[in-house]
């Protein structure tokens, strides 16, 4: 194909009066292609294919069509990429190339587009007035937490009238996970929309049916009946149905989390993208009104959105099995729970950062939830009923060892010493703890060793003294009530009936 170059030259020294023959003597060129070159339009000189043979591919057409074909009927992330296609081809005896798959697919996919015209390719814009909806959805992003790289998953909120952005960060997409987003990006935007649009995830979605018809997860939609806004599913696999967040991923992932962002913990990162969301949100005008910012508009939507009544109690439930040593099983890291429990089905509560576990619908244990795996979380205080009866195990037993106890109780431990009969002692005042209290035993024990007794005697004592009911008050008699003689407490008046008795 001719450059533009070689066709101006042609057409200017045609312009001139030399000969075609000349020219294409000069240029060293075929008379047919100078014609083509001087009768083109405005210089424009191309070639165009009008059949393109297919020597290799010919035999296998019909397989390649066909591969294609179904390929674009599956989901995105299950499609086949085309050097997968090419394999496939290969074991069914075909032997050309993998650029001829390529070229003829890239072809195919061109002419079997949706026709220039019939909408199929083209979109409505969407308009929202102020509170009437949000967009959720979920992303994939690699940080360093600790000094440890770390997949997190980041949950986006969208406000879709006035584009205010809200992003957390995850260890997990899980149930929990997405009820901690909401309510926090609730509290974020100062309100609840009248509607949510999702993706068909399965936290919230059990099953989908034909068209706009699905199954909401029981907890989900009680969720979303506490904060009174209706959930909308989307169309799978069309995620233009929520482009505004699909959007937003893209963006965020390209200013927020690059480079690779490095913290030293999932609350620090937290912190730091609630930050960003303001700064975002005061510097960037709406991409609609442009002589506002998003923090702008955001302020002016604000009053259009529900108030938030109450936080939800956003927790996903299981039941569990509690061994003889105290300890459940939860997400492949082990906690203690109290003795009372031991060998029973709890019910453990899990929530975005920490779990509870009921027993009978009593709370036996709360602890601070572990992401990682094979760590054994110890509360020592859940074992005091055991400990009481079992004192030697206060020595080696895993819950007791490093054992953060109140000041005056280590200051306690230390002055009884080592050996079975100080444990004894010790154990005898930590006991007391199931009946008084911590903060009572502490009291006295401060008060014993003020006094310069390490004592579990006088401890116990100042306990049993501190729990006797208080003297009642005395009762004040008016004048109008004051007996005129009032009776005199002197038992010596008997002394005297006994001599007047006796000398009869």
């Amino acid at each position: 194909m001719l450059v533009v170059e070689t066709v101006v030259r042609i057409r200017r020294e045609h312009a001139a009066g030399k000969a075609i023959k000349a020219i294409a003597r000069d240029l060293r060129l075929s008379r047919k292609v100078v014609r083509k070159a001087i009768r083109a339009e405005e210089g424009a000189f191309s070639y165009q294919r009008t059949t393109q043979p297919f020597p290799k591919i010919g035999p296998v057409r019909e397989r390649l069509e066909q591969l294609l074909v179904e390929n674009e009927a599956r989901p995105r992330r299950d499609r086949l990429k085309l050097t997968r296609v090419w394999d496939l081809l290969v074991r069914e005896g075909y032997d050309g190339s993998y650029c001829s798959v390529r070229r003829y697919a890239a072809r195919w996919r061109e002419e079997t587009r949706t026709a220039p015209g019939d909408g199929g390719t083209a979109f409505v814009p969407l308009m929202f007035q102020p509170g009437e909806a949000f967009q959720f959805d979920f992303s994939h992003e690699d940080v360093e937490i600790a000094g440890q790289p770390l997949r997190v998953k980041v949950a986006h909120v969208r406000l879709c009238a006035s584009r205010a952005v809200y992003l957390r960060a995850y260890p997990r997409e899980t149930q929990e996970m997405v009820f901690d987003a909401h309510q926090r990006a609730f509290v974020f935007f100062g309100g609840v929309p009248m509607r949510g649009i999702y993706d068909n995830m399965k936290t919230a979605v059990d099953a989908v049916f034909v068209g706009k018809e699905r199954v909401f997860n029981r907890r989900f939609l009680l969720m979303a009946d506490h904060y009174m806004f209706e959930p909308t599913a989307c169309t799978p696999a069309a995620g233009w149905e929520k482009g505004q967040v699909e959007n937003q991923v893209k963006i965020s992932r390209d200013r927020f989390f690059k480079p690779r962002l490095r913290f030293t913990s999932l609350e620090e990162l937290n912190g730091w993208l609630e930050a960003e969301c303001l700064r975002w949100a005061r510097q960037h005008p709406h991409p609609e009104q442009g002589e506002i910012t998003l923090a702008q508009a955001l302020q002016a939507e604000r009053p259009a959105l529900q108030p938030i009544l109450a936080p939800f109690d956003g927790f996903h439930e299981v039941d569990h099995a509690v061994t003889g040593t105290c300890l459940i099983t939860f997400d492949r890291n082990r906690y203690s729970v109290m003795a009372k429990a031991a060998k029973r089905t709890v019910q453990v509560r899990a929530y975005a950062d920490r779990i509870v576990v009921r027993c009978a619908g009593e709370v036996v244990a709360e602890h601070a939830r572990c992401f990682g795996r094979g760590r054994t979380v110890y509360d020592p205080w859940h074992y005091l009923p055991v400990l009481a009866r079992k004192p030697g195990a206060l020595r080696n037993g895993a819950p007791f060892q490093d054992w953060s106890l109140p000041p005056a109780l280590t200051r306690l431990k230390h002055k009884l010493g080592r050996g079975d009969e100080a444990d004894r002692r010790f154990v005898r005042v930590l006991a007391a703890v199931l009946v008084d209290g911590l903060d009572a035993v502490d009291d006295a024990v401060r008060e014993a060793l003020d006094a310069g007794a390490a004592s579990d005697d006088l401890i116990i004592t100042i306990l049993a003294r501190r729990r006797e009911p208080p003297a009642p008050p005395q009762i004040t008699t008016s004048d109008a009530l004051a007996l005129s003689h009032p009776p005199i407490a002197d038992c010596a008046r008997y002394d005297q009936l006994r001599g007047s008795r006796a000398a009869a």
